[in-house]
């Protein structure tokens, strides 16, 4: 028996830095945290998919700014500090200050911005440098989602867009163009922070704008409910990019399905941490968007979805 013990402790010692090993250290840069993000739980089933286990296999070394932007440079520099195998960014008004945290640590991020566009890299098939992910291109969507609503509501004629000045993309300028083609006033709605919505909504209705367009943004997502609640008090119509939103009360939303693009993105730090290089994958981008619409909103504004249009969208909310 003393022989099998001392047999079982020189086998756990043996392996057990070969287990320490085999666990790769994988950093997470957060806007809110893992549990107030919408999305995370996707990027974690993803790793799940490709037999990823924490505290197994992989450890995630998770900061949030818990909604609180001005924290984020400094939570890039302490998970930079960690020296991780790989550091994940969720969103495009995260991605930033990991970038300009390292330049030699591989990054993956998931982003609805276009990455070439906002300086994060030098191309979408080869993005060179240390950063991969997937890209939703969501401001390339920005002028359709403004003819959809026109469809919807073709007396329309003032529009806000509420929208990050800190989430480098150009939703804002896109859906300002579409609104010149479509006879359309598009206002500016900057936030760029909570405490900004409730001024934002009314100087929205000060300017007797009849819809808003939310902008893609990880400060959106995570208050969604503070803007649709704004929304239905001040009577303004809702668009944005996700299903979510249309499902909270937005009259439409039109985009791509975020968290399948989201738990996509850890096949790109599966390809990494088994020796690709960031600068050679190219990024992800999605193929198929969706187009929902909610006929209980559009019923409360008195609208009626053209049979057109409804034989379009992927998904009605009676």
């Amino acid at each position: 028996m003393r022989r099998l013990s001392l047999l079982l402790f020189l086998i756990a010692v043996v392996t057990a830095p070969l287990t320490a090993a085999a666990q790769s250290r994988v950093g997470v840069l957060l806007y809110g945290t893992p549990a107030t993000d919408p999305n995370f739980a996707s990027f974690r089933a993803g790793l799940a998919d490709l037999g990823y286990v924490e505290g197994r296999n992989i450890l995630l070394e998770i900061r949030g700014a818990e909604g609180k932007p001005e924290r984020l440079p400094d939570l890039a520099r302490e998970l930079v500090g960690l020296k991780p195998n790989l550091i994940y960014a969720l969103g495009g008004d995260v991605a930033p200050s990991i970038k300009s945290a390292t330049s030699t640590i591989p990054i993956v991020v998931s982003v609805s911005l276009d990455p070439v566009q906002a300086g994060l890299v030098g191309g979408l098939a080869r993005p060179g440098g240390n950063i991969t992910g997937v890209t939703l291109v969501s401001s390339d969507l920005a002028a359709k989602r403004l003819q959809f609503l026109k469809e919807t509501a073709p007396a329309i004629s003032r529009v806000a867009v509420l929208w990050n000045p800190a989430h480098p993309d150009f939703e804002y300028k896109e859906t300002l163009v579409a609104g010149q083609r479509l006879g359309v006033a598009v206002q500016s709605l900057e936030v760029g922070n909570v405490g900004d919505f409730d001024a934002a909504f009314r100087a929205a209705a000060a300017a007797r704008a009849e819809a808003i367009i939310v902008a893609s943004s990880r400060q959106m997502l995570l208050n969604r409910q503070q803007i649709t609640d704004l929304a239905a008090r001040h009577r303004i119509l809702l668009v944005s990019g996700w299903g979510p939103w249309a499902e909270s009360g937005a009259l439409l939303s039109y985009g791509p399905d975020l968290n399948a693009i989201i738990r996509s993105s850890a096949i790109h730090v599966d390809k990494i941490l088994k020796g690709a290089k960031p600068g050679e994958l190219p990024f992800e981008q999605p193929t198929k968007f969706d187009l929902v619409i909610n006929l209980r909103t559009a019923r409360a504004f008195g609208l009626t979805i053209p049979q057109s249009l409804a034989a379009r969208a992927d998904k009605v909310i009676e």
